[in-house]
């Protein structure tokens, strides 16, 4: 590779490390173009996935300030540049290396921190940012349900008495209202009009 050429490349890589959350370095050794089309489509738009070299690679994760252990740069190398779900991009490398053991995972770097892979196995059996944005608006969903019962049954029993009152209305009459209405008249007020109206006593005297 020609010196300009190199510049360009270790330009690219150090901008991919910057710009990506994370990396995960593999080793593709035995992999068909076909297979490597099969693994680039298995983590989807959460990642670019590209072959390197490994002495420009250094060269670039040094510049963009990330620390790669000598061990990972060994043998033919291929990274995973994490640009969405690390999670996905982990199940996605994890289930293809089950499936094509020549695909050797590594280790990589997530958010500046170095991973083992064995902690690239762990984040692969996490649930994905789309099912637990899912299930939290499921929760949601259910407490608002929730809510709107608490609210609704208070609204509902009203309905139901005031139906029972004007039933009861119709059935007995007007009279039957009015004798109610006569009825619930508090003693105070009874003893109030009691006590605006002449006695017999003052009208005998006139």
């Amino acid at each position: 590779m020609a010196r300009p050429d190199k510049a360009a490349a270790v330009t690219e890589l150090t901008d991919q490390f910057r710009d990506s959350a994370g990396a995960v370095l593999t080793e593709y050794r035995g992999l068909t173009v076909k297979q490597l089309q099969e693994l680039r489509r298995s983590i989807g738009e959460n990642a670019s996935y590209a072959v390197v070299k490994n002495t420009l690679t250094k060269i670039a994760a040094k510049e963009a300030g990330v620390e790669l252990a000598d061990e990972l740069l060994v043998g033919p190398s291929a990274i995973a540049f994490i640009s969405g779900d690390p999670v996905v991009v982990a199940k996605g490398l994890r289930d293809f290396a089950k499936a094509n053991p020549n695909l050797v995972i590594k280790g990589g770097v997530l958010e500046g921190r170095s991973l083992a892979v064995d902690e690239i196995t762990k984040l692969a059996d996490l649930e994905s940012r789309e099912v637990l944005l899912a299930k939290l608006a499921g929760a949601m969903n259910a407490s608002l349900a929730g809510a709107a019962s608490l609210f609704q049954a208070p609204l509902s029993q009203a309905a139901r008495l005031a139906e029972a009152l004007r039933q009861k209305v119709e059935a007995e009459g007007p009279a039957a209202g009015a004798a109610e209405s006569s009825a619930e008249a508090t003693p105070e007020a009874s003893a109030e009009a009691s006590a605006d109206e002449p006695s017999t006593g003052e009208s005998s005297e006139s």
